[in-house]
């Protein structure tokens, strides 16, 4: 790559001539604030030697500031989370955890989730998520199998549990004080409308897929009238969308990487923002954000074409064992 592009050097003199600004924190429905920028654990989870590396970039994430720690049963890093947290000697309550149940574990969620507490090394978390609505059997069981092709090919859909009934568990969970805030990813508007038939308590958080590709405008609109923060990951939209010429162009009108300008355009929109990282000076850049004007919040957001890049429907536009329809999305768009 050439070292005038702005993911390199742009950013090292981005305070000079640029207001950045400070990450905020959102409240959640519960009361408790969420920073507003996570640092996201779930880097290629089915490579051994990514993973096992992944205490040692998540003690640097640390080191650099993240207060938000976003990990997942599912992305296997949990115990090397745990082990960065006490090796960074951090305080418990100055750290908001957020981890997740596999959609294989909706018949098991207390044990699952104290599993998750045991590799995390703490007594709570700060949010429980359901990974996602469906709800899926292994041949294993318990037990995922240890390949990404295992993990989208050798499952089951099962009928029951619903969602439904798994929200009635985690509510008991948020009840018992173990997990402060209890949430869901990979939820539409049509999904949460069948949430809200049975549920005591509205998530405090939805994670989804969300970046200049795939603005998600209309499930955005609709978690913020609910009361609930919307949560993106794959924020950047990867290279495809960092590459955008308007992106580009953003990045060294503000001094900036295309990374900053984008994770600065979801704060702008109130959206708290998970990035993933291994690389010790973007996880500091990815703290130090600019602050964009609302005529280049409008640019980004004009980028939208309903593009998702990371959970994409399959050729027969299914995902995990349900139709594009089940879900409540929209079929994949080039």
């Amino acid at each position: 790559m050439d070292p005038s592009h702005p993911q390199i050097a742009v950013a090292k003199q981005a305070k000079t001539e640029q207001e950045m600004t400070p990450i905020p924190s959102i409240k959640l429905n519960t009361g408790a604030s969420i920073p507003a920028i996570g640092f996201g654990t779930g880097v290629s989870a089915y490579d051994s030697a990514t993973l096992e590396a992944s205490e040692k970039w998540t003690l640097t994430g640390l080191e650099a500031g993240y207060k938000h720690i976003d990990t997942a049963a599912l992305y296997r890093t949990e115990p090397y989370v745990g082990k960065a947290l006490r090796a960074a000697g951090v305080k418990r309550e100055e750290m908001f955890i957020t981890t997740k149940l596999p959609p294989h574990h909706q018949v098991y969620v207390e044990r699952s989730f104290n599993d998750s507490l045991s590799n995390l090394g703490v007594d709570y978390v700060d949010l429980y998520l359901i990974h996602w609505p469906q709800n899926l059997a292994y041949p294993g069981g318990y037990e995922a199998p240890d390949t990404l092709v295992g993990l989208f090919t050798e499952f089951q859909v099962l009928a029951t549990p619903t969602f439904n009934d798994t929200w009635a568990e985690f509510e008991r969970l948020h009840a018992s004080g173990r997990a402060r805030a209890i949430g869901v990813s990979n939820f539409s508007i049509k999904t949460l409308e069948e949430l809200f038939t049975t549920a005591k308590i509205v998530p405090a958080v939805n994670q989804i897929e969300i970046h200049p590709y795939l603005v998600q405008t209309e499930l955005v609109e609709y978690c913020q009238k609910k009361g609930i923060v919307v949560e993106a990951y794959t924020p950047t939209g990867r290279e495809v969308v960092r590459d955008d010429p308007v992106i580009v162009a953003l990045a060294a009108k503000y001094k900036a990487t295309t990374t900053q300008v984008i994770l600065a355009w979801h704060l702008a929109r109130g959206i708290v923002a998970i990035p993933g990282s291994t690389n010790v000076e973007r996880q500091k850049q990815n703290l130090d954000l600019p602050t964009l004007s609302a005529e280049d919040v409008a640019s980004i957001t004009a980028l939208d074409r309903g593009q998702r890049v990371l959970a994409r429907l399959m050729p027969d536009n299914t995902l995990i064992g349900w139709s594009a329809e089940r879900l409540g999305w929209e079929k994949n768009k080039e």
